[in-house]
């Protein structure tokens, strides 16, 4: 699950910072606009307008056939190449999402990283001064998602385990392929963004035990966090 953000320091005083907002509150229609750099400096400062026309997206990366990016906020405001790293703004003038990737093949669909997922991250840099992210090593869909991916599965709550990458922690755990995660440290998770954040909060060999679904059977299972 990658988030392909950066972190930039300007080196000035008396700025009037942009207030963060909350992105789990959202709601497809809800009027939004998105400030970036379209193409290059030629158009700096550019403004698009639009509506969240999805939330909770997922897409592959093209490059990286097992890299995904998760729980997107669609948006039909105009977003180029340059407009990534750009705040999309509510009617509230409050940031709930940072522009992140269009889908080239079509016009009016853009995503935006929510801005929940971000404020642990930032947190953690006006902490410590820096992010270790720390790593599960899983990808998993959100339950209205697998309808349409899978046959035959079925569970009223949790994320299902689609992939347990070679590289990380989970795939040497007793966790599997079709496992049903509906907790995390005793915390409910009902979207891949919700385990995201939480394991964001967390630090490269921190312990966290998980709760999971399989053939209709609770099982608890602990892992050490890695380092992506």
């Amino acid at each position: 699950m990658d988030v392909d953000l950066a972190i930039l320091k300007i080196s000035a005083k008396n700025l009037i910072y942009a207030k963060l907002g909350d992105s789990d509150n959202i709601k497809v229609g809800e009027k939004v606009y998105a400030i970036g750099n379209p193409i290059g400096f030629e158009f700096e400062r550019t403004v698009t307008s639009g509506i969240i026309s999805a939330i909770d997206r997922t897409i592959k990366i093209e490059e990286d056939e097992n890299s995904y990016m998760s729980n997107l906020i669609q948006t039909d405001a105009t977003i180029n190449p340059g407009n990534s790293g750009g705040p999309l703004i509510n009617t509230n003038g409050e940031v709930i999402g940072i522009n992140t990737v269009k889908i080239n093949e079509a016009e009016g669909i853009g995503f935006a990283v929510p801005i929940n997922i971000v404020k642990p991250i930032i947190e953690s840099f006006v902490t410590n001064g820096n992010f270790e992210e720390a790593y599960l090593g899983i990808f998993a869909y959100d339950k209205n998602v697998v309808p349409y991916l899978e046959t035959g599965i079925e569970f009223n709550s949790g994320i299902y385990i689609a992939q347990i990458n070679k590289d990380g922690p989970a795939n040497t755990s007793s966790l599997k392929v079709g496992d049903i995660i509906t907790k995390i440290d005793n915390i409910d998770i009902n979207k891949m963004s919700e385990l995201r954040k939480y394991i964001y909060s967390k630090k490269a060999g921190d312990e966290v035990n998980l709760s999971i679904l399989r053939n209709k059977k609770t099982y608890s299972i602990k892992i050490k966090l890695g380092k992506k």
